[in-house]
């Protein structure tokens, strides 16, 4: 299939209205069999639940173009079940996991024109998604659904190559004890927008939110999962039930792991250990690693030794194993790529 003519090198990352989507509505107890539309207009009561009482979750994800010209998406499964675990939470009908996987591959094949080349650094960004969708006035659950996935080109998260952030320390919390920070709700990021833009005024590219119960213990930012590096090359990510479970940090504690060899660790991490840590990244699905150079906690600054000009060495050896795996360079686990016929 011919590829769109657009300039895949600087589409950037926004977007980009593509050719089908993919949307199927619950009623009545039950999904009904789906379909691929061209009509990108969601149209819902002004009382739909999802307006009124923040009623919806959501999925990251991307297609890709190998080296050899396959079109493959990575670890689709695992976004099905992290859905499933959000719907249960919030009192959703569960999308059927085989579904899932399977809505994705046909919004994939019906937009192969807009998969961008190999090389070209650009991606097709997925978002299945799922919103309460009848008249709700009183505080319960929707009865009825819809569930949708997008497509959209993007170009890469960081446009003339990656550069190692500030982050700052907030006073906000994410996601209080035995909340909603371990599933990918809507909520939880609407009540972010106020830290990340007051952290943006600040002169910062990240939050760095700590536990809610202590404020001592290091959880995640807005939107990704954090990873260190030890000095002597241990691989250490923060565990706590109000984290969310990255797929592309289970995807590189498993590189790091059975691909370079390294030890991997996920445990508590306290913010006063991060001093001592040799390199810091942030994981997920947009960038796959952002590489962290300096935290500030109130003032005072935590310089990580891998510097500010540019990826720690470890780090790299992730990032390049995983993005190689992903772009078909390097051979990939079991089950890890889905080829879109």
């Amino acid at each position: 299939m011919e590829k769109k003519n657009l300039d895949w090198a600087n589409i950037g990352f926004g977007y980009i209205e593509t050719d089908k989507r993919y949307v199927s509505n619950y009623k009545d107890g039950a999904w009904d069999a789906g379909v691929l539309t061209e009509d990108s207009m969601v149209t819902i009561s002004e009382c739909a639940g999802v307006l009124q009482y923040a009623q919806t979750i959501f999925e990251g994800m991307k297609a890709y173009t190998t080296e050899d010209g396959r079109i493959v998406t990575f670890r689709p499964d695992l976004n099905a079940a992290r859905m499933e675990d959000s719907a249960k939470r919030l009192e959703m009908p569960v999308f059927p996991q085989e579904r899932f996987v399977d809505a994705v591959v046909q919004t994939v094949a019906a937009n192969k024109a807009y998969v961008p080349p190999f090389g070209s650094g650009a991606t097709l960004y997925l978002r299945p998604y799922m919103f309460g969708s009848n008249a709700v006035i009183g505080v319960k659950p929707a009865c009825e659904y819809q569930f949708r996935v997008f497509a959209t080109p993007v170009g890469p998260y960081f446009k003339g190559g990656v550069k190692p952030l500030t982050i700052c320390v907030s006073d906000f919390d994410r996601a209080a004890p035995n909340g909603t920070g371990h599933i990918k709700a809507g909520l939880n990021y609407a009540m972010s927008l106020h830290a990340i833009v007051s952290a943006h005024k600040n002169g910062f590219d990240e939050n760095m939110y700590l536990d809610a119960a202590t404020k001592t213990k290091v959880e995640e930012t807005g939107g990704a999962n954090f990873l260190f590096i030890t000095k002597d090359n241990k691989v250490v990510t923060p565990k706590s039930d109000s984290i969310l479970p990255s797929i592309t940090r289970r995807s590189l504690m498993y590189v790091a792991k059975e691909y370079l060899g390294l030890e991997v660790e996920e445990r508590e991490v306290s913010l006063e250990e991060v001093k001592d840590f040799a390199e810091c990244g942030l994981c997920g699905t947009a960038a796959v690693i952002s590489p962290v150079g300096k935290i500030v906690d109130h003032g005072k600054e935590i310089c990580l030794s891998s510097g500010m000009g540019d990826m720690g060495p470890v780090t790299k050896k992730l990032f390049d194993t995983l993005t190689g795996i992903q772009m078909g360079k390097i051979e990939a686990p079991k089950g890890w790529l889905v080829e879109i016929e």
